[in-house]
């Protein structure tokens, strides 16, 4: 898909109706806005956003899982540490 850009370009005009059922997700987001300048500005964001997620220059990543590492009692890996940390100083 190739589209010829130039320096007098146009500015696109959109008019549509989005269902919730069409796109539960989006509809949801852009319902919190109200009419207007502030959900049509959403709705430029995840455009853009999509549009750079579509192309590779923005990766979209899920939440990050939370391990707990390092907790548990001294029998476990690192337990060595711990020990470290509350023994006596050593002198030098």
């Amino acid at each position: 898909m190739s589209v010829e850009t130039s320096k007098d370009s146009v500015p696109i005009r959109l008019v549509f109706e989005l269902a919730r059922a069409d796109h539960p997700r989006l509809y949801d987001d852009l319902i919190q806005f109200h009419k207007g300048v502030k959900r049509v500005n959403r709705l430029r964001v995840l455009a853009y956003d999509g549009l750079l997620a579509q192309i590779g220059h923005f990766v979209a990543i899920g939440p990050v899982p939370q391990v707990r590492k390092g907790i548990g009692n001294a029998d476990q890996e690192g337990g060595d540490v711990i020990n470290d940390v509350f023994a006596p100083a050593h002198a030098e």
